[in-house]
């Protein structure tokens, strides 16, 4: 008897559900990406339960025939592509030709459609996917499709759906990605008969953004506009520095208009802060990558939430740098010659591998020559030249002309000999004028041409800043003793002290001594303390973290939180992930001393803050534990989710760092640190507490 047989198309099906149908929201993205690409200008989505009992979209799209209305749920059925070369320039959301066929085969579909020049429209219902009814139906002009039951015959993926209260917010999150890709587009959510979303068609993506988010988070937005032809084109909003995230809940990351999930651009988007937000924290963004369809591949997995780009590094290089363009522009960050050099040679290679191609990109695509494309034949200027500045057309740096010997140096060549005045560069490093010169000739006959480091580049500056300033005011003698000179070589080459971070170690819980004695607190950050086996370096935010975690954890079980009374309630919106939030986390804020009231819409007013909570952290602590409370958390213990609010709050009320303390301060923070339930690490995880015992410090020296 042979083993190998040919499944039905109804177990077909459902096993493509399983990949393409994952829960609610991976049903209602399948239909509201069709009622995009259908034309729709005005598109509903109403709920109930999470999705699980009802899920409707509806649209005034085009509509379809009866007969169009019967194939759309036969699998690989589509209207969307023909041919296999379609599949290398995909310009509409949809185009597998699956999903319908997949989410009637694990519920009661019930589709109602008419075109606008027909006189009655088409209704099919189908149970499980099996066809149950066709008949006339009317409604104006587009597409109704219900969803009811969702996976009432597979049981088994029916247990796996989360909560009624994470389905949701999943539901809310992906109609608010499509709200912002398409804000032409009239979009309205409604969950159990309650409006969550309403978005009126909108000019721009600023006013679209404005209406889901509110004006503060408006405030916080830097435009990004940058890229290269016929490789990609960068635009939208990032938040400056100040507007911190702990989580990537923010990022809003499109492909063509496709909402994507996607490693590279995330690591590129981060990357563009370097320098300007610390590990473990988030900027928001608003982003649009719009890429040559030949350039990217979205048909990369049934669910089309991922993407694969022909030049990954090209378009991560475009990201990064368009995110510091922005930066810079906003004035969080100084572009130095050498970094826009770099820039400008990067956009150079990429622009002539690319010159030589034409391509058609998708939808609102059409891109203009950037700055660093317009910027190259212009050596004989002195300004340096940015990579996508915001308004779109060559802008001029900011900074000052370079004088010459500068510009060589900054651009990673040769100094030329003819300008260099080698007599007062003896006069401001004190060397002989004789040494200086043959130095130099020789430093530059021999030395191979590299390009800068960023702390180069800045000592270019500063040296001819300091000539400069030499020349204006007193002249010093062009010529000092050998033995000044010998003495300032010496200095100048003085090896570098030994390092013994390797020593360093977090302390178990087990060696916390209780007789740690504080002796200097360093950078006003760390306190410097001394115990029987060795030195202690101890993170004050990190201990002070800790203390308040537990005073907190205490004071929940016991329920006597104390509370400080604002003078004026502080009132903001909620965007609509934040708003399905608040009910889970009310309670648990109340518990610690918080007093919140929700007003009209999504709308919510902070009365009451905890007594060790600075008034003006309760708004940032707030919103950072409703953008934590994601889908994940969600399905968790209220425990854990009682443990992430009383971290959050202690973060938010510990002493910060670059915060002076008096010894009877240190004193009391290690005395009551020793008291806590971990005293070595914060709430976080993170140490608080680095030894380095005596027998360390003896091996540093080389001591038997």
């Amino acid at each position: 008897m042979s083993k190998i047989r040919v499944l039905s198309d109804q177990l077909i099906n459902q096993i493509a559900a399983g990949e393409v149908v994952e829960r609610p929201a991976s049903v209602a993205k399948e239909l509201v990406e069709n009622a995009i690409d259908a034309g729709a200008r005005r598109i509903e989505i109403d709920v109930e339960a999470g999705g699980r009992r009802l899920l409707r979209v509806a649209d005034d799209g085009c509509g379809m025939t009866r007969d169009d209305a019967l194939l759309a749920f036969e699998r690989h059925a589509t209207s969307k592509i023909s041919r296999a070369e379609d599949l290398l320039a995909i310009n509409t959301l949809g185009f597998r030709g699956e999903a319908l066929a997949s989410i009637a085969s694990v519920a009661r579909v019930e589709l109602i459609t008419q075109l606008a020049d027909e006189p009655e429209g088409t209704r099919v219902l189908i149970e499980g996917g099996r066809m149950r009814d066709v008949q006339p139906a009317a409604r104006p002009r587009g597409t109704t499709i219900t969803v009811r039951d969702l996976f009432f015959n597979t049981p088994a993926r029916r247990k796996f759906l989360r909560s009624e209260a994470t389905e949701s917010f999943h539901l809310t999150n992906l109609v608010t990605h499509y709200a912002l890709a398409h804000p032409e587009i009239e979009f309205v959510l409604t969950n159990n008969g309650r409006e969550t979303l309403r978005a009126a068609p909108a000019a721009t993506l600023r006013e679209r953004a404005y209406q889901i988010f509110g004006a503060e988070f408006l405030d916080s937005l830097l435009v990004v506009d940058g890229g290269l032809m016929n490789v990609a084109r960068a635009r939208g909003f990032i938040s400056a520095p100040r507007e911190r995230r702990t989580t990537r809940d923010a990022q809003y990351l499109f492909v063509n208009g496709r909402f994507v999930r996607d490693r590279l651009i995330s690591r590129a988007l981060t990357e563009g802060y370097r320098t300007v937000l610390p590990h473990g924290v988030y900027p928001a963004a608003l982003l649009f990558l719009d890429v040559p369809l030949e350039e990217v591949d979205v048909n990369v997995h049934p669910a089309k939430t991922e993407v694969r780009f022909r030049r990954a590094a090209a378009v991560a290089d475009i990201v990064r740098e368009s995110v510091r363009a922005a930066l810079a522009t906003g004035g969080y960050m100084r572009r130095e010659p050498a970094e826009l050099a770099l820039e400008t040679d990067r956009a150079d290679a990429r622009a002539n591998e690319s010159a030589h191609e034409h391509s058609a990109f998708g939808p609102a695509a059409q891109l203009a020559p950037t700055e660093a494309m317009n910027a190259r034949g212009r050596a004989d200027e002195p300004a340096s030249f940015e990579i996508g500045a915001a308004n779109g057309t060559a802008r001029q740096s900011a900074a000052r002309p370079l004088a010459p010997q500068q510009e060589a140096i900054a651009f990673g060549f040769d100094a030329p000999r003819d300008e260099f005045n080698f007599a007062q560069a003896t006069t401001q490093f004190d060397l002989p004028a004789q040494s200086a010169t043959s130095a130099v000739a020789r430093h530059a006959d021999t030395t191979p041409r590299v390009q800068p480091t960023h702390e180069q580049a800045i000592t270019a500056d500063a040296q001819a800043d300091q000539q400069t300033n030499g020349a204006a005011g007193r002249r010093e003698p062009e010529t000092t003793t050998e033995t000044t000179g010998a003495d300032a070589r010496a200095a100048s080459s003085l090896p570098p002290l030994n390092s013994i971070a390797g020593a360093l170690r977090a302390v178990p819980i087990a060696e916390a001594s209780h007789n740690i004695r504080p002796l200097y607190q360093l950078e006003e950050s760390y306190i410097v303390a001394t115990d029987e086996e060795g030195l202690l370096l101890i993170d004050q935010h990190a201990a002070h973290e800790r203390i308040l975690f537990d005073k907190y954890r205490k004071l929940e079980a016991e329920r006597s939180a104390d509370s400080q009374q604002l003078l004026v309630p502080e009132t903001f919106d909620l965007t609509p992930a934040q708003a399905a939030a608040f009910d889970a986390v009310t309670a648990d804020l109340e518990a610690y001393g918080f007093n919140l009231m929700r007003l009209s819409g999504r709308t919510v007013a902070i009365k009451a803050v905890p007594a060790d909570l600075p008034a003006a952290e309760a708004r940032n602590l707030f919103v950072e534990v409703l953008d934590a409370v994601d889908n994940e958390r969600r399905g968790r213990t209220r425990a854990t989710l009682s443990e992430r609010v009383a971290a959050s709050l202690a973060c938010h009320a510990a002493i910060k760092v670059n915060t002076p303390l008096a010894p009877e301060k240190m004193r009391w923070l290690i005395d009551r640190l020793l008291l806590t339930s971990s005293p070595t690490t914060c709430p976080h995880g993170r140490p608080a507490i680095l030894r380095l015992t005596t027998r360390d410090i003896e091996r540093g020296f080389h001591r038997p």
